[in-house]
């Protein structure tokens, strides 16, 4: 090709007259023809030309009269001349485009040989080729098809598209294209000719025809046309096939060729322009751009570009030459610049005056209009074709078209390419594209034929479609697309990118050259072709088409209506083939402004406010580059948003109306179930547009939220009403039955979602429900249609169904096809409401005719009816067809599509995706917990509400679990009800046993088992568990109580205390962020039954916490919990049985500086006004905060005296230089009751009360050093005096005091024990004191006595307890009681005699052990360690291991000991003496409401525990009724209940039977059944009974689990024999097993879980495909006519799909995981933990790709301070054992020591990005991890947001795996949407990783 810029018309012939020169020693060929059909000269070779028998079988018009042939055809058709002479068949190659067939015809035409032709598709067959079968009167018989036709009449076979057809089709010519012989099915045989005409010698023609022998005429010769494979898709040539051709390329017309042409087209046109035009597409199909990439580009359809340049010189060239070259469709970002890299350096780029295109003016006349556009001033008119269909006023809104700027534009350009040739309109869901096309049709006044293309539809159903006559004779009738062509209307082709594109060849004779040939043998040419040749032929249209010839109307036209292809896939509809047919146009997203009118004109009243959100959220997400944003656009269309706006229009929801935008964007888009990542990307995108970012919290609504009523005839749900519906005729009198009437449980969850049904249903809108199975979509529209009193056609479709069974079913009756119609037909028809079930399980391309009916309201059945909507329309079809072949579609037809969610499990076809666009979406979810318990109530009336609050607890956690990835199966609110229903029906079985009901699908995954086991244990449900397995502590005797003394109060020395009063003074509030965690609340009764009740873990609690105090809030319906935490100090409050846990971080608080070191902060929870509010009190340094725990607001108080200031504009953080005072401690009994508290100085002397509702202050001062404060009562203060232990009551004196100020010394006495000794009655301190008396009741059981007194119980060190008998109330003397410890059960700890301990210069005061008194269940519990426990507490007397410490549980009442054992803490803080300061044992305790005792220990695990008697009883009585009665243990027998028809006489006995056969009745043997007198069972009368053990049967589960225990022992040693042998295979030491176990351990389940996902992948990769044309398997319901006739290939089977010729090899996708392992890592490790959590990722990295080689190929990449490319494992080499994995993990952990400081994580992220498309993938993934300390480095958030959007092509994420503080919160906010995550806790990165993979793998 000669690339010479041309800039003038004289270089233009220049370079033409150099060209000519150049090829002047080539031979100049001419054509010429003898006028008396002698031969034809082409060249110097002469072809022998004789008269047509059939001359309307010649090719007419291809060759233009005096118009001279290019050189290049002439040579080709001289090469064929000689060919043809030789008699050899030919084969023309080359590139796609209609000049191989132009030539061959051309060649025909100048030969005058008649011709045949075929087009080859994928589904041709044999019988298309020689022969197929029809049935006439009863009697099948052959007819020859065009092979031979062809071979016997002496003609031409053109066969077209050789590489399309199958590899077993074509061999069948082998034979007649080698020896021209072949044995037809009819019996006859062909014969070369030379053979017959021997045999004809000596024979008779009678007798070659009796023996059947049909000559071969010697004119037959067989063209084939095909595409050089494997340039091109398709099947290589059978090499047996292909040396019976002989092969001529035939490339595109030469350039100067080519030229010329384009000169002749467009004279008015600057020649250079043309030239330049020419050069720049000829430059696009070199091999230099094939070496790109690039498509090849049309060249052939230049010509209809000059067309339009003629008609519009000024058109830009870049724009014409994007209609028929759309790159930017097919091509990614570098193959775009690489073609426009072309048009730059031919200067053709776009010019904007194409933006001013506008039609002005249509004038119609007959067939042609013609058509006026405007641009910039000037006018532009030309002719087109035209329909003569005069349309009606529009109907409704659907046919309302807005005509935007974009659109006038639009329609300008279809108007030109119309004018050239047909078009294709490529457009995303819901952009216009039908609006469009109704517009343009309407404007010319076309009659549109709507075409659904569909992936299984056949080259036959295009054209045509075979059925049956009533007497039984196959015919042929046309389609649709045929219709058109000959009445003249546009047919539009919906769906060319669904349908195979080798279906869509046959298409191109039609486009290119108007003509097709039917199967019938049915020959249709233009209209020019056939007026000249019914002239020439001197025939009538009558006799025309007598010799199957009919014309195709001049006005007839194609236009293509597509989905955009993925850019730069493999896989791409848009082939070379298919750019030749059509121009294309791309109707892009619209802007702002453009969609804004559209909505404005559509929806009037919409308020613009609510729209501008909307509208800038879509075009934030257009504009994204990101998947996840650019999917999320798609499913917002323009269509969508016209339905959204619509809603909001009659929406009358009583919210917030930006509420009601957010929530309708979240249900067009499905949020609910889009992957995590996408639904992220989704509410940051809202958030962004200032939009509400979270949907309408529907699980919050209840029953008074919403209601549904009948009255009046009209429906109302909610604020929305409904006429009921009435309609029906006679036809559908029956349709009253069809009325669904469904057993419904009103809940609020699912009354919204019809709620939001019924508005859609009254907006004319067709619905779509998506969700999980089992959540109720078929309970939700059955109620809803009965609520409508709509009937119901019901359609379930599967894996099989097809697009004729969507529509009819064909059977066969008496020999006749007869076709049903289905139940979508039947409810078109009459209006019913068509429920559509199961939609996602129907290959998305069937379903998509359900698209098409909706948009159009147009479908064409398979039985060749047609569906309309509008009247006329059925007026014009019934005048051509009878009334029974046009359907008219039904205005009160509603569909009604249900489908499972899209993704794994599923694994279903993404029906949403696909056609989701024309329904309003809805997403039915599992109901809220609420909802769902209002429901199993009314199920189960009778069923514990305990039992049902479990049951919705685990399921909706493993409804969870499954949303997570983490179990495969979503259980549904299906399986809870189906359990609820069992229980109420026999409630004895035991919860635990039913929901085996559910769970025994799962029996045989060990894994999935022991999963949800774990579940249901967690959630209290004793799945496993047996009656007898009870856990609780040994009770052992406690002591007998003894007087051992008295309190006597010496009111006679009382002293008034002076008491000063203060205001308190306030600063603040600050506002603390208030975070919800979630937290895995383990309730601890599952496998047995134990003290224990419940536990969980405090999140973002890390090793060096220290737990200082915890404190419950009793005033709410439930406790609440409130534990602080110091040392990166943190409040954490939790309602009890909730899965939340609020964190809020105190480290600006309360800092571990000055005198917050060695912090220890107490917790007073308020009630009353206060309620949700705490006091939280540092003794050391008297730091004083009031916070809510709800809001977060947070206020400093300032006690004046206490803190020696009361200046209120003290910071609100204490200061590290605030000087040591003694410390003060807070009693908080009553802080709860009465708001207030006391504050009393450690060795001094001063007490504080604060009031903190009014804010008042007083302080009290006493003349000793106070030890301990004890609120025995509000007003009454028990006060121990230090070093003497002396105690003193300060009470108030009268009743008007507010605080207690009269102080009085207690004298305790001994006991008189005879001969003048008195019991010891020296002084001890106290531990605890109760705030109650006990009851009177209680008091007489613990003391044994009658008792009834004022009373409180007191703990000290030397007892149990203590019980002091009218204290504090009376003034006489009080009696002590004590529960006395033996000398050898004495607590050793810190506080015995004498120890004392000192600190530097301080006196080291030893905090009193944890100790609670339990007033309710007369209990006091203590935590003392295991060594002062005695052995006999335990059974066998031997101590449990893994515990530290139990708890000590004297009941008074019962007079029992008991020692629970406390489970050790996971861990404990390094800082020893700063945790023994708080508690020695590392445990804190408190009571809640019912004597349920809270411990939390140093690890952060909150425990729950019932102690007392009765609620042990209780919890035991309920937790053995969930076992059931029918665990297996008990006997089973057989029981007839009879008559027996005599009186009891004397009971006795009876006989015995020495065989002990089984006795009925008879009144003798003993041991029988349903007899009198006798022992036995089921009688009556008898003494006793007696079993002698007849019918019964018993196989209990343990049975069937029962193994040996000396069968488990040797299975254990084989088992560690071969674990020990696969560690010497490979080289590992047991403790290197144990290192990696630990590890490994930690992402098992999500290793597992991840494995799941990918091996499902890989199973629906594999799902097998249907193959059709086969000789056995299942009967093909489109082949039936086929089998009628008697032809054997009308199976089809299922089998692995091979993939499609041509396909390139599927690659495997790469990741590329980027480890941090630089020393900050090693260096905060100890505070988060973030190394091990790096090193667990890898773990689940090696582990869950190991055996997925060929499909995913990871790398572990490193960097650090050394480096920024450091491989851990590479592609070629991961590692293939544990030794080789803990290798990798070993290196990770040394690197991260050893290293250099230093980060390079913006290095290792852009190295990692560019490297790793060095090699091909299908998709490539970097994932980042790395702390967020990226500011240390200097590392700016935009530089590190713009290395991981470096290449739209790698999908780069990031995990932040350590923070300080919120860095890593800080740095993902400003990092692009859905690149990142921030992973504090170590199990949570397996799930980020998995989330990862499963978003973006299963794509």
């Amino acid at each position: 090709m000669l690339r010479i810029l041309m800039k003038t018309e004289k270089s233009v012939r220049r370079i033409n007259h150099l060209r000519a020169v150049l090829n002047k020693d080539n031979q100049h060929v001419t054509c010429s023809r003898h006028k008396h059909d002698g031969y034809v000269s082409i060249g110097n070779v002469k072809v022998p030309v004789k008269t047509p028998q059939n001359p309307e079988l010649v090719p007419y018009a291809y060759v233009v009269e005096n118009k001279e042939l290019p050189q290049s055809i002439l040579r080709h058709m001289k090469w064929m001349a000689q060919k043809d002479l030789l008699g050899q068949d030919v084969f023309l190659i080359g590139p796609p485009g209609p000049l191989r067939r132009l030539i061959a015809m051309q060649y025909l035409e100048l030969t005058r040989k008649e011709v045949e032709y075929i087009s080859l598709s994928r589904d041709t067959t044999e019988s298309d080729l020689k022969q197929r079968r029809e049935m006439k009167q009863g009697t099948s018989f052959y007819i020859d098809q065009c092979a031979v036709r062809a071979a016997v009449e002496g003609r031409v076979l053109i066969i077209e598209g050789v590489e399309k057809a199958e590899r077993n089709v074509l061999p069948a010519l082998n034979n007649l294209l080698e020896n021209r012989e072949m044995q037809l099915d009819d019996g006859r045989f062909l014969m070369h000719h030379k053979r017959y005409d021997q045999l004809l010698q000596d024979h008779s023609k009678e007798t070659l025809d009796d023996w059947q022998l049909v000559r071969v005429s010697e004119n037959f010769r067989v063209f084939a046309l095909g595409l050089p494979v494997p340039k091109y898709r398709g099947h290589p040539l059978d090499p047996p096939l292909r040396s019976r051709f002989q092969a001529r390329d035939v490339y595109h017309l030469g350039f100067s060729d080519q030229l010329e042409e384009l000169y002749k087209t467009a004279p008015s046109v600057n020649e250079t322009l043309l030239a330049e035009t020419l050069s720049c597409a000829s430059a696009l199909v070199t091999q230099d751009s094939a070496n790109l990439g690039l498509p090849h580009f049309p060249l052939d359809n230049l010509i209809k570009a000059a067309k339009i340049m003629e008609k519009l010189p000024r058109y830009p060239i870049q724009n014409l030459l994007s209609r028929l070259y759309p790159y930017k469709l097919v091509l990614n970002k570098d193959g775009t610049q690489a073609v426009e890299d072309i048009y730059k350096k031919f200067d053709i780029s776009s010019n904007s005056s194409v933006d001013s295109l506008v039609l002005k003016d249509i004038h119609h006349k007959n067939n042609q209009a013609a058509v006026t556009l405007a641009s910039n001033q000037q006018t532009h008119s030309f002719e087109v074709s035209c329909g003569d269909h005069i349309h009606g006023p529009r109907s409704s809104v659907k046919d309302e078209f807005v005509a935007t700027p974009y659109h006038q534009r639009l329609l300008a350009d279809l108007m030109l390419s119309h004018s050239a040739m047909d078009v294709c309109i490529v457009g995303g869901k819901g952009c216009g594209k039908s609006s469009v096309i109704r517009e343009f049709s309407r404007l010319l006044n076309y009659r549109t034929e709507p075409v659904l293309m569909y992936q299984d539809m056949t080259a036959r159903d295009l054209l045509q479609q075979r059925y049956t006559l009533p007497n039984g004779d196959t015919v042929w009738k046309l389609s649709p697309l045929i219709e058109a062509a000959m009445e003249g209307g546009m047919a539009v082709l919906d769906g060319l990118n669904r349908v195979n594109p080798g279906t869509l060849s046959i298409l191109q004779r039609l486009v290119h050259d108007r003509e097709v040939t039917l199967h019938d043998g049915t020959r249709l040419i233009r209209h020019d072709k056939f007026d000249g040749m019914k002239e020439k032929l001197n025939l009538t249209d009558q006799e025309m088409n007598e010799k199957s010839v009919y014309r195709i109307h001049p006005s007839f036209r194609m236009v293509g209506v597509a989905e955009p292809p993925a850019q730069g896939s493999s896989q791409q509809w848009l082939n070379p083939e298919l750019l030749t047919l059509f121009l294309y146009h791309h109707m892009e997203p619209l802007s702002i402004n453009n969609e804004m009118e559209i909505i404005q004109k559509l929806v009037p009243d919409v308020s613009l406010t609510e729209i501008k959100g909307l509208l800038k959220l879509c075009q934030k997400l257009r504009s994204a580059k990101d998947a996840n944003s650019v999917s999320l656009a798609a499913s917002l269309s323009t269509r969508q948003l016209v339905r959204i706006s619509k809603r909001l229009v009659v929406s009358q929801h009583n919210v917030n109306r930006s509420e009601l935008v957010s929530d309708a964007v979240h249900k067009a888009c499905l949020s609910r179930f889009l992957p995590q990542l996408a639904r992220s990307a989704l509410c940051g995108a809202l958030e962004k547009s200032g939009l509400p970012p979270d949907p309408f919290p529907v699980q919050d609504l209840t029953m008074n939220d919403i209601s549904c009523e009948i009255k009046d005839g009209i429906l109302k749900i909610g604020e929305v009403s409904s006429p009921v519906y009435t309609g029906g005729n006679v036809e559908a009198e029956s349709s009253v039955a069809k009325v669904p009437d469904v057993l419904f449980y009103d809940n609020a969850q699912h009354l919204s979602v019809m709620r939001d049904m019924l508005q859609d249903y009254n907006l004319g809108e067709h619905i779509l429900l998506v969700g999980n199975q089992g959540v109720g979509k078929n309970k939700i529209v059955d109620r809803f249609l009965h609520l409508l009193n709509k009937p119901r056609e019901y359609l379930q479709l599967h894996r099989d169904t097809t697009v004729q069974s969507l529509t009819v079913q064909p059977t066969v009756r008496d020999g006749i096809i007869v076709y049903e119609d289905s139940a979508l037909v039947r409810a078109a028809r009459l209006g019913h409401a068509l429920v559509v079930d199961e939609a996602d399980k129907a290959p998305t391309h069937v379903t998509c005719i359900l698209k098409a009916l909706l948009e159009s309201g147009r479908a064409t059945l398979a039985d060749g009816r047609k569906i309309v909507t509008d009247p006329s329309e059925l007026d014009h079809l019934s005048s051509s067809t009878s009334n029974k072949e046009v359907i008219l579609l039904h205005p009160d037809f509603r569909m009604f599509v249900l489908a499972n969610r899209p993704g794994f499990p599923f694994l279903g076809n993404d029906f949403f995706g696909a056609v989701g666009d024309v329904f309003s979406c809805h997403a039915v979810d599992n109901p809220s917990v609420s909802s769902e318990l209002d429901m199993l109530r009314q199920y189960g009336e009778n069923v514990p509400e305990a039992s049902l609050n479990k049951l919705v607890a685990a399921f909706g956690e493993l409804r969870n679990l499954a949303d997570r990835g983490l179990i495969s199966y979503p259980y549904s609110t299906r399986e809870v009800v189906n359990i609820v229903k069992h229980l109420e029906k026999f409630p004895k079985e035991g919860l635990a046993n039913v929901v085996r009901n559910v769970f025994d699908f799962d029996a045989y995954s060990k894994e999935t088992k022991e999963q949800l086991a774990s579940v249901m244990h967690k959630h209290g449900i004793p799945v496993g568990a047996k009656p007898h397995d009870v856990r609780l502590a040994k009770p052992l005797p406690l002591s007998v109580p003894k007087l051992s003394g008295y309190w006597n109060l010496l009111h006679q020395s009382s002293s008034q205390c002076e008491v000063e009063s203060f205001e308190m003074s306030v600063k603040g509030p600050v506002h603390l962020n208030v975070q919800n965690y979630d937290i895995d609340r383990t309730e601890d009764r599952g496998l047995d039954f134990s003290e224990q009740f419940a536990h969980w873990q405090l999140p973002q609690f890390f090793r060096t916490n220290i737990i200082t105090d915890i404190a419950i809030s009793k005033n709410g319906p439930v406790d609440t919990v409130n534990i602080f935490a110091v040392n990166g100090s943190a409040l954490y409050v939790n309602q009890r049985g909730s899965s939340v846990v609020k964190y809020i971080d105190m480290y600006d608080v309360f800092p571990n500086v000055g005198s917050m070191s060695h912090a220890s902060v107490k917790i007073a929870p308020l009630g009353s006004s206060l309620q949700g509010q705490l006091l939280l009190f540092e003794q050391k340094s008297k730091f004083l905060l009031m916070i809510d725990t709800n809001s977060g607001a947070t206020r400093r108080l300032f006690i004046p005296g206490m803190e020696g200031t009361s200046d209120p504009h003290l910071s609100m953080r204490r200061s590290s230089s605030t000087p040591a005072t003694p410390p003060y401690k807070m009693c908080s009994e009553f802080s709860e009751e009465f708001c207030s508290v006391v504050f009393f100085e450690e060795n001094g002397h001063q007490i504080f009360h604060l009031n903190a509702i009014d804010g008042q202050v007083h302080g009290v001062k006493v003349d000793f050093k106070i030890q301990d404060v004890q609120l025995v009562a509000h007003d009454k203060w028990l006060i121990t005096e230090a070093d003497t232990n002396i105690k003193y009551m300060l009470s108030t004196k009268s009743i008007e005091d507010n605080i207690p100020n009269k102080l009085t010394q207690i004298k305790e006495e001994g006991v008189n024990m005879g001969f003048g000794s008195y019991s010891d009655s020296t002084p001890s301190s106290l531990i605890t004191a109760s705030t109650a008396s006990l009851s009177s009741t209680q008091l007489t059981t613990s003391l044994k006595q009658a008792v009834d007194s004022p009373n409180r119980v007191l703990v000290d060190k030397n007892s149990y307890a203590k019980c002091v008998v009218g204290f504090p109330d009376l003034t006489a003397t009080n009696e002590i009681y004590t529960f006395p410890r033996s000398n050898d059960n004495t607590d050793e700890s810190l506080l015995d005699k004498g120890r004392t301990i000192y600190r530097g210069m301080t006196k080291y005061v030893p905090p009193k052990p944890p100790c609670q008194i339990l007033s309710d269940s007369n209990q006091v519990v203590k935590i003392v360690p295991l060594k002062s426990v005695p052995d006999t507490a335990f059974n066998e007397g031997v101590k449990p291991s893994l515990t530290t410490h139990c708890m000590e549980v004297a009941d008074l009442g019962q007079h029992m000991l008991r020692y629970v054992p406390l489970p050790q803490a996971v861990s404990e803080s390094p800082y020893v003496s700063w945790q023994s300061s708080i508690s020695e044992s590392g445990y804190n305790t408190a009571v809640g409401k019912n004597d349920v005792l809270y411990t939390v220990d140093a690890g952060g695990c909150v425990r729950e525990w019932e102690t007392g008697l009765m609620n042990l009883k209780r919890s035991l009585d309920e937790w053995r009724a969930m076992i059931g009665s029918d665990g297996g243990d008990d006997r089973l027998q057989i029981t007839t209940e009879r008559e027996s028809g005599e009186d009891v006489t004397a009971p006795k006995h009876g006989k015995i039977d020495p065989d002990n056969a089984p006795h009925v009745g008879g009144n003798t043997w003993a041991g029988g059944t349903g007899g009198r007198d006798t022992a036995g069972l089921g009688g009556k009368g008898g003494p006793y009974r007696l079993d002698m053990g007849h019918d019964v049967t018993q196989v209990p589960d343990w049975e069937k689990e029962a193994v040996p225990e000396h069968v488990k022992k040797a299975a254990r040693d084989v088992a560690k024999k071969a674990f020990k042998e696969r560690l010497r295979e490979i080289r590992m030491s047991e403790f290197d097993a144990d290192m990696y176990e630990k590890f490994s351990s930690h992402v098992r389940k999500q290793v597992k879980s991840l494995r799941i996902i990918l091996d499902s992948l890989q199973a629906k990769g594999k799902e097998r495909q249907w193959l059709k044309h086969q000789t056995t398997g299942e009967l093909d319901d489109m082949k039936l006519i086929e089998g009628l006739t008697g032809e054997k290939n009308i199976y089809k089977r299922r089998a692995e799909q091979e993939p499609e010729p041509g396909t390139p090899q599927q690659k495997p996708k790469r990741i590329r995981v980027v480890m941090d392992v630089s020393g900050s890592m090693y260096r905060f490790n100890g505070l988060d933990n973030r190394l091990e959590r790096t090193v667990e990722a890898a773990c689940l990295v090696m582990e869950s790709f190991e055996g997925y080689k060929d499909k995913f190929k990871y790398e572990l990449w490193g960097h650090s301070g050394d480096g920024f490319e450091i491989p851990l494992v590479t592609y070629e080499k991961p590692p293939a054992n544990n030794k080789e994995r803990l290798d990798v993990m070993k290196t990770m952990h040394a690197h991260a020591q050893f290293c250099m400081s230093g980060d390079y994580t913006l290095e290792a992220t852009e190295y990692a990005i560019k490297n790793i498309k060095e090699q091909e993938a299908d998709e490539h993934f970097v994932i980042v991890l790395s702390d967020a300390n990226l500011e240390r480095y200097g590392i700016r958030p935009s530089q590190f947001a713009e290395a991981l959007t470096s290449d739209d092509e790698v999908n780069a994420f990031a995990i932040f795996i350590g923070s300080l503080g919120d860095q890593a919160e800080r740095l993902k906010r400003q990092l692009p949407l859905g690149r990142s995550f921030v992973c504090m806790d170590t199990k949570n990165i397996p799930q980020i990783l998995q989330q990862i993979f499963t978003s973006t793998l299963l794509k």
